[in-house]
């Protein structure tokens, strides 16, 4: 059943789209989703009644139908949520909207339909003070009516005399009997209204007890939660100086891991070595026979090389003796070229005599 009838003279105001969501009544903590997706969430006006009310409706099912009173308020919760407390319904809503600026507008809205609330509950009491006077000085006047009639006698008394001053006092009592009638009326419909009122207000007051009360369970909750908070922190911390000894470990770990392939990869090589070694240690023996054949021929060829050191030493005394002979004889040699030459400037000097002497004869 839609809680807006066609006939009614409820109009949205104000309509935007959110997940709603309704505290869970046992717990009073977890909030249990009234809806499996985003639905509309309008404001709606009664002008009859001047009243205020959220609705929403997810398919053939009301899931907010909350009328808004001057004592609620509409709290953001995070940037993309908000709630608020219906005594009413006995319940808290909340709201999910897909971003922050339609949750801002959407209690801009709560507030100014807050205020006009407050503003026609304001009017209300002055109707009510207003029709109370009323009823008081209504109640005033009609002894004065009954005064005058019991003086001027019953209605059937003024029939028969006739007279205008009798039908005026007539007129003026029937419209007392009226406006009493009405004031009568008036009194019973606001004592029905004030005792609705009451009713609301005792809702109102124990919900704001259940509400402090529950306020009281959530500090106490939020202090638990803070201490258990603060041993996790602590708890954390401890795991993170471990975490910390452990990748150090676990470095040291690799750097000895690294150390040992190193290791193994010097013995690799040493065995390597040693094979090799191995290897030549068993031709030492032939080496050994070869290297005395080679210290015997080194021995003989050192004596021949003395032998020769020998030689060359007479070699090279003989070629010394050889050079200086051979410059004796270069010496020699140049003496009996200048005898020579001597010897031949005397036999031209001659030679040219003879001549001489032939061309004489």
């Amino acid at each position: 059943i839609s809680p807006v009838p066609p006939y009614s003279r409820e109009q949205p105001i104000f309509t935007t789209r959110a997940h709603v969501f309704q505290i869970d009544p046992s717990t009073k903590k977890n909030w249990v989703p009234a809806s499996k997706q985003a639905v509309t969430v309008s404001y709606f006006y009664d002008s009859t009644r001047n009243s205020y009310r959220i609705i929403s409706v997810d398919g053939a099912k009301v899931i907010i139908n909350s009328t808004i009173t001057p004592n609620m308020t509409f709290t953001k919760t995070s940037q993309k949520f908000g709630q608020w407390a219906d005594s009413r319904a006995n319940t808290v809503f909340g709201l999910g909207f897909p971003s922050e600026q339609q949750l801002t507008k959407f209690a801009e809205k709560f507030q100014e339909v807050k205020e006009a609330a407050k503003l026609a509950r304001d009017r209300s009491q002055e109707k009510i003070e207003t029709s109370s006077n009323h009823s008081q000085e209504s109640g005033r006047e009609t002894p004065s009516s009954t005064r005058a009639s019991s003086v001027n006698g019953t209605d059937d008394e003024k029939a028969s005399h006739g007279g205008p001053a009798e039908a005026h006092l007539k007129s003026e009592n029937d419209k007392l009997k009226i406006a009493l009638a009405q004031s009568s009326s008036n009194v019973k419909k606001w004592e029905t209204e004030l005792q609705t009122l009451r009713e609301s207000n005792a809702r109102l007051t124990t919900a704001l007890q259940e509400s402090a009360a529950s306020i009281e369970h959530w500090k106490k909750q939020f202090s638990a939660c803070k201490e258990e908070n603060d041993q996790l922190r602590s708890k954390i911390e401890e795991l993170e100086e471990q975490c910390n000894e452990i990748n150090k470990e676990k470095e040291r770990n690799a750097q000895l891991s690294r150390r040992l392939q190193e290791l193994e990869t010097e013995l690799q090589d040493k065995e390597l070595e040693l094979e090799e070694l191995r290897k030549q240690g068993e031709i030492i023996p032939q080496l050994m026979s070869e290297c005395e054949t080679v210290s015997q021929q080194l021995q003989a060829a050192e004596k021949k090389n003395k032998d020769l050191e020998e030689k060359v030493r007479t070699l090279r005394t003989e070629v010394e003796e050889s050079k200086h002979r051979q410059t004796n004889l270069k010496t020699e040699l140049k003496n009996f070229l200048d005898v020579l030459d001597g010897k031949i400037d005397e036999l031209h000097d001659f030679r040219q005599g003879l001549s001489k002497l032939g061309v004489d004869n």
